[in-house]
């Protein structure tokens, strides 16, 4: 899922004293630009989706799937074909859901007029790919035989299918409520129909999210609380002084500095880990960054170890490739024994000097005007101001800063004209084509629209085969030839470091970035 967006609005707000019976206030220091769950990609959006909607399948605490619309399942002996069942379940309108609804939302996602940011993520399904090249046109094995029974047939049998389904995008959506509105029924409570524990009653942009319990939730004998509300605080430090003062139950993000401190003094710190890696994206059509040498050099120049030391003051993971540790596959993390491409977690001078002079830049001499473009954050600005000074300082060269509010920042980077530009990734599922689908040609999250025929045949390779080692192989090998073009500068593999007070029992956040309060009571 995607990253990242900092809004500057009521960065000092402190919010209305918590711990109401049944009422409970957690802290977000973003807001999304689309809470549509079958068009957006933004992890920002995630925990917004995640209370208001459900799809056929979701993760257990203990990351089991378990059933959500889907009453239960069956796979065929290839593989390929997967036939669900429908429990009986209402949209929060009242209006029930039917197999119907999953059928528009994929056939949506495989609708290039929709704008959907993920519409590869279907085309494991036998027809989809061809349908969505063709302009939505052709068919799909997708189809409803009755209101509660689903079909669809892969192309190839992919053995994490069911993890697949748990993400926002295979949600149904209503074809009503979506046509009435396309633009803006994600925009207003009146509009904005769920199926999940939650329904929202106030959006106030730049402010928060007010939720009440949805009485048509088929497990609503289940949800205690009776309102949720996210309150947007932009900044960790404001956020904090919520938290510890009592005015808020719970916040997502804590000020790096403050780590050490709460992990030995407060109930409430928790560290939750993360599938995710913090990267940027060098831009291979702008110089200097057209010379594989000077990206490698900008690389090797930086010091991850002390990023994550004296910079994050947390206990993130200095990172010199893109898939993160904690993907487990034919019994082995996916980082075991992964080639280091030339990088380290400490900074190597010499060699990337060395590069930067065989690519023209003797000591600096001559490095033309470069530009690193980031949206606004402040943890993330002074990350890229330790970054700007280490390539003073080991290549002699000056790099700018510029950074923008998400809702400028990210369609400009969407049109690949920058010269290096602040994102990263965090897992939709946790396997490790999460990551490499990025970098497909196809992909609108690829922002530097870099091709590789290698790449491409070497992920292809790893979906085709039920052999997990195979499968393993070969995604290993396209991150390799990814990461030695050097098209990211890795920085760290991240963890969730929050606070949630001891009153609040029941809630869990997913290494996948969705904190879920379905089950959320709250004690004296």
């Amino acid at each position: 899922m995607r990253n990242l967006f900092m809004s500057t609005a009521l960065a000092t707000l402190l919010v209305s004293p918590a711990f109401a019976a049944g009422d409970l206030t957690y802290v977000v220091n973003n807001e999304s630009a689309t809470y549509d769950p079958g068009l957006t990609s933004e992890t920002f959006a995630a925990p917004i989706i995640g209370n208001t909607f459900e799809g056929l399948v979701r993760f257990t605490e203990g990351g089991e799937i378990e059933g959500a619309m889907a009453d239960s399942w069956e796979v065929s002996d290839d593989g390929l074909t997967y036939t669900f069942k429908l429990r009986d379940a209402n949209w929060s309108d009242g209006q029930p859901v039917t197999a119907q609804d999953f059928v528009y939302a994929w056939m949506r996602v495989l609708d290039p007029a929709a704008g959907a940011k993920n519409p590869a993520m279907f085309y494991l399904i036998d027809g989809a790919e061809a349908h969505y090249a063709a302009g939505g046109e052709g068919a799909v094995a997708i189809s409803a035989t009755d209101d509660k029974t689903l079909t669809f047939t892969l192309a190839n049998r992919i053995p994490y299918m069911m993890q697949l389904l748990t993400y926002t995008n295979w949600f149904p959506v209503r074809q009503d409520v979506v046509e009435a509105n396309p633009e803006g029924w994600t925009r207003t409570p009146e509009t904005f129909i769920g199926n999940g524990p939650f329904k929202v009653t106030e959006f106030n942009f730049g402010e928060s999210v007010v939720f009440a319990k949805n009485d048509e939730y088929f497990e609503a004998g289940d949800v205690s609380l009776d309102t949720l509300t996210f309150r947007l605080i932009p900044d960790q430090a404001t956020a904090l002084t919520a938290m510890e003062s009592g005015q808020v139950d719970g916040i997502e993000a804590v000020p790096a500095p403050e780590i050490p401190r709460l992990m030995a003094e407060s109930d409430a710190f928790m560290i939750v880990p993360a599938l995710g890696t913090t990267y940027a994206f060098f831009n291979p059509a702008q110089v200097p960054l057209d010379d594989v040498r000077v990206r490698q050099a900008l690389s090797m120049a930086i010091d991850r170890q002390d990023i994550v030391d004296f910079v994050l003051q947390s206990a993130d993971l200095p990172a010199i490739g893109l898939v993160p540790y904690g993907l487990t596959l034919n019994g082995e993390d996916f980082r075991d024994g992964v080639d280091a491409y030339g990088l380290d977690t400490d900074a190597q001078p010499e060699a990337a000097a060395a590069l930067l002079a065989e690519a023209g830049y003797p000591n600096g001499e001559g490095f033309p005007e470069t530009v690193f473009v980031t949206y606004t954050s402040p943890p993330i600005e002074k990350l890229l101001e330790a970054i700007q000074q280490m390539w003073k300082e080991n290549l002699n060269i000056d790099v700018q800063i510029r950074a923008t509010e998400w809702q400028v920042y990210y369609p400009e980077v969407q049109q690949v004209e920058f010269q290096i530009a602040q994102m990263g990734w965090g897992a939709d599922y946790p396997h490790p084509m999460t990551f490499l689908d990025v970098f497909l040609p196809d992909s609108p999250n690829n922002l530097a629209a870099w091709q590789s025929e290698k790449f491409a045949s070497a992920v292809d390779a790893a979906k085709s085969t039920a052999d997990e080692a195979e499968s393993l192989a070969a995604m290993r090998e396209a991150e390799g030839i990814l990461m030695n073009d050097h098209i990211i500068l890795p920085m760290y593999h991240r963890y969730n470091y929050m606070m949630m007070s001891p009153n609040v029992d029941g809630f869990w956040r997913s290494s996948l970035n969705v904190p879920y309060f379905r089950d959320v009571t709250l004690s004296e």
